[in-house]
């Protein structure tokens, strides 16, 4: 498993057990999936930016990327229903705390002009939401090989009640979050 794996089960668990008074470890909130999604509004015209986002989406994720479709059809955008418009991943288990590993400590790093993420991406049930503006991020996508820079979203799924907890759970991770203090 990760370091981050053995950092969560070895520190973070019982101090959220002591953070949050619980009686049983299965209280203690923690990381189910991380779900990658890249939307890309130019595939209609141009098939081939679908599969390089595709390629991109499985080099940085580890995992084959699946296309997605849309639900309905949008004249303004000139998009029909069963059009491919994005593609996503779903990393649960191991892919999912290597993954969470080379965001914290490789990815977040090398975004320019970084200065933390808002507290305030929170779902009300603890998940939390985050968008990047560029893919290239990550050290796996090599620059030459790009056409076209696309945003990534990256939703953390928790098993947790509350925003406080999901937030309590991040920090714990040392997730860099704008205003740490104010919030929780």
């Amino acid at each position: 498993m990760s370091r981050i794996y053995h950092k969560y089960k070895k520190k973070i668990i019982p101090k959220l057990m002591s953070h949050f008074k619980y009686h049983s470890i299965m209280q203690v909130p923690c990381i189910k999936k991380i779900v990658l999604n890249i939307g890309i509004g130019k595939v209609v015209s141009n098939k081939k930016l679908l599969e390089n986002a595709i390629q991109n989406l499985t080099i940085i994720s580890g995992q084959k990327a699946i296309k997605t479709q849309s639900r309905k059809s949008i004249a303004g955008f000139k998009i029909r229903k069963g059009d491919y418009i994005g593609c996503k991943v779903t990393l649960r288990k191991i892919n999912m705390w290597h993954f969470f590993e080379r965001l914290l400590w490789i990815a977040i790093p090398r975004i320019r002009d970084f200065r933390g993420f808002s507290p305030r991406s929170f779902d009300g049930f603890g998940n939390y939401n985050i968008g990047i503006k560029e893919h290239i991020i990550f050290p796996e996508i090599n620059f030459d090989k790009i056409d076209h820079i696309c945003g990534l979203n990256i939703a953390i799924n928790t098993n947790c009640q509350t925003n406080k907890e999901g937030y309590t759970l991040l920090s714990a991770f040392n997730f860099p979050f704008k205003d740490m203090k104010n919030y929780g």
